[in-house]
């Protein structure tokens, strides 16, 4: 949006970028920022829940400092030691007044000054007073956008069950892949080679299981398809292994029994690929 207009409520803390949506919220000096990919959530409409469910969950948790607090904060060209309090000073450098000075809402300021030729030294002690009893006018919280109130106070606008988990590496797809799905490659060792369809699957900590169909053996259509219900298999296992208990047996022959399951075709496996 341009200088000055605030983004519209939906887009509050959220940046549009080519590869999906980052979302960047400061609170008391502390940024909160994280990334949206619509690769890694399946497309643009899921990258953008993604990021305005985590952007609430920001604005409900930590919320601004209350005005008082930030009206307190001393500013970088203060001279007196006190926000709001200052002086004003005559020809000569003479202090002529103390003032004190507290903004309350758009159309209320107030201002009070105190000149010295009226109350001599306790000027500038009348005038931090002052700004004592202004600032009890001063209540709620810094307004940063006009969205904030309304995400605080606000159920969540997306539920869960509507939000999709994060793809892990493996299952996005990428701009060299041949397939048009992610972890299915076409392989070639050579020129002359017929060729074979793999299907691949990592999962950090525990490598990976790869399951190859030859085009010699089974086609090129069929090899493919093969290689897809291989890898929505593979999928399957993975998540079986992510989410089981971990005293559960799933969890921990994942990798052995998706490579025995892989052996069990003879020679269609990444460990003995096709052969011509």
């Amino acid at each position: 949006m341009p200088k000055g207009i605030p983004n519209p409520a939906a887009m509050y803390g959220i940046y549009p970028r080519a590869w999906g949506f980052e979302v960047s919220i400061v609170r008391n000096g502390t940024r909160y920022y994280k990334q949206f990919g619509r690769a890694s959530y399946g497309g643009e409409e899921q990258a953008l829940l993604q990021a305005q469910n985590w952007r609430d969950g920001v604005v409900r948790s930590v919320p601004p400092v209350p005005r008082r607090t930030r009206a307190e904060k001393l500013r970088i060209n203060n001279t007196t030691g006190v926000s709001g309090v200052f002086c004003q000073v005559a020809s000569g450098g003479r202090v002529r007044a103390w003032v004190a000075k507290t903004y309350i809402g758009q159309d209320e300021i107030l201002r009070t000054d105190f000149p010295v030729n009226l109350v001599g030294e306790a000027a500038q002690a009348l005038a931090i007073e002052e700004r004592e009893r202004q600032l009890e006018r001063m209540a709620g919280l810094a307004k940063l956008h006009p969205a904030e109130e309304t995400i605080r106070k606000s159920p969540p606008a997306t539920h869960s069950e509507l939000l999709a988990p994060k793809r892990s590496k493996s299952e996005i797809r990428r701009s060299t892949n041949s397939s048009g799905v992610s972890g299915v490659h076409f392989k070639a060792p050579n020129p002359g080679h017929p060729g074979y369809w793999l299907a691949i699957t990592y999962t950090a900590g525990k490598g990976s299981v790869s399951k190859a169909f030859s085009i010699k053996e089974h086609g090129p259509e069929k090899a493919k398809l093969l290689a897809i219900e291989e890898r929505e298999r593979q999928l399957e296992q993975k998540l079986m292994s992510n989410t089981a208990p971990a005293n559960d047996p799933l969890t921990i022959p994942f990798r052995q029994g998706a490579q025995q399951g892989a052996r069990q075709h003879g020679p269609a496996t990444a460990e003995a690929r096709p052969q011509q």
